[in-house]
């Protein structure tokens, strides 16, 4: 019986620390990966992609123009400016002003009103 508990404390132990050790590469860096990213990854791609493009993942770097109220921003690169929207728990205690350069992921949400991106990460570089 203790042999299973001393087993199941270090499992959890173990567990414990490579679970710490993501939680933290994800505060840094949403997939742990710093390099390359292929797919969307410019404003003028996400109009390119067409009608069926809706929901397709993005990763967009640039910076925040300004903010339209709420949750709505417009965020520019040098292809082109388009709608964004960041949840307040997506800013996890960074800001920004407009000369900072960000990393953006998240979906393309195309519907009647037009073509936005839902942000799902936000890292101010």
């Amino acid at each position: 019986m203790k042999t299973k508990m001393l087993v199941t404390t270090l499992i959890l132990a173990a567990s414990t620390s490579a679970f710490a050790q993501g939680f933290q590469g994800t505060e840094n860096n949403a997939s742990g990966f710093n390099g390359p990213t292929q797919g969307i990854t410019t404003i003028q791609q996400v109009f390119d992609a067409g009608t069926f493009s809706d929901d397709m993942p993005v990763t967009l770097t640039g910076n925040i123009k300004s903010s339209l109220g709420g949750e709505m921003y417009i965020f520019t690169d040098s292809t082109g400016e388009i709608t964004i929207e960041i949840d307040n728990d997506k800013w996890m205690n960074q800001s920004a002003t407009p000369e900072n350069k960000v990393q953006i992921v998240g979906e393309i949400d195309k519907d009647i009103s037009g073509t936005k991106i839902d942000v799902d990460v936000l890292r101010v570089m």
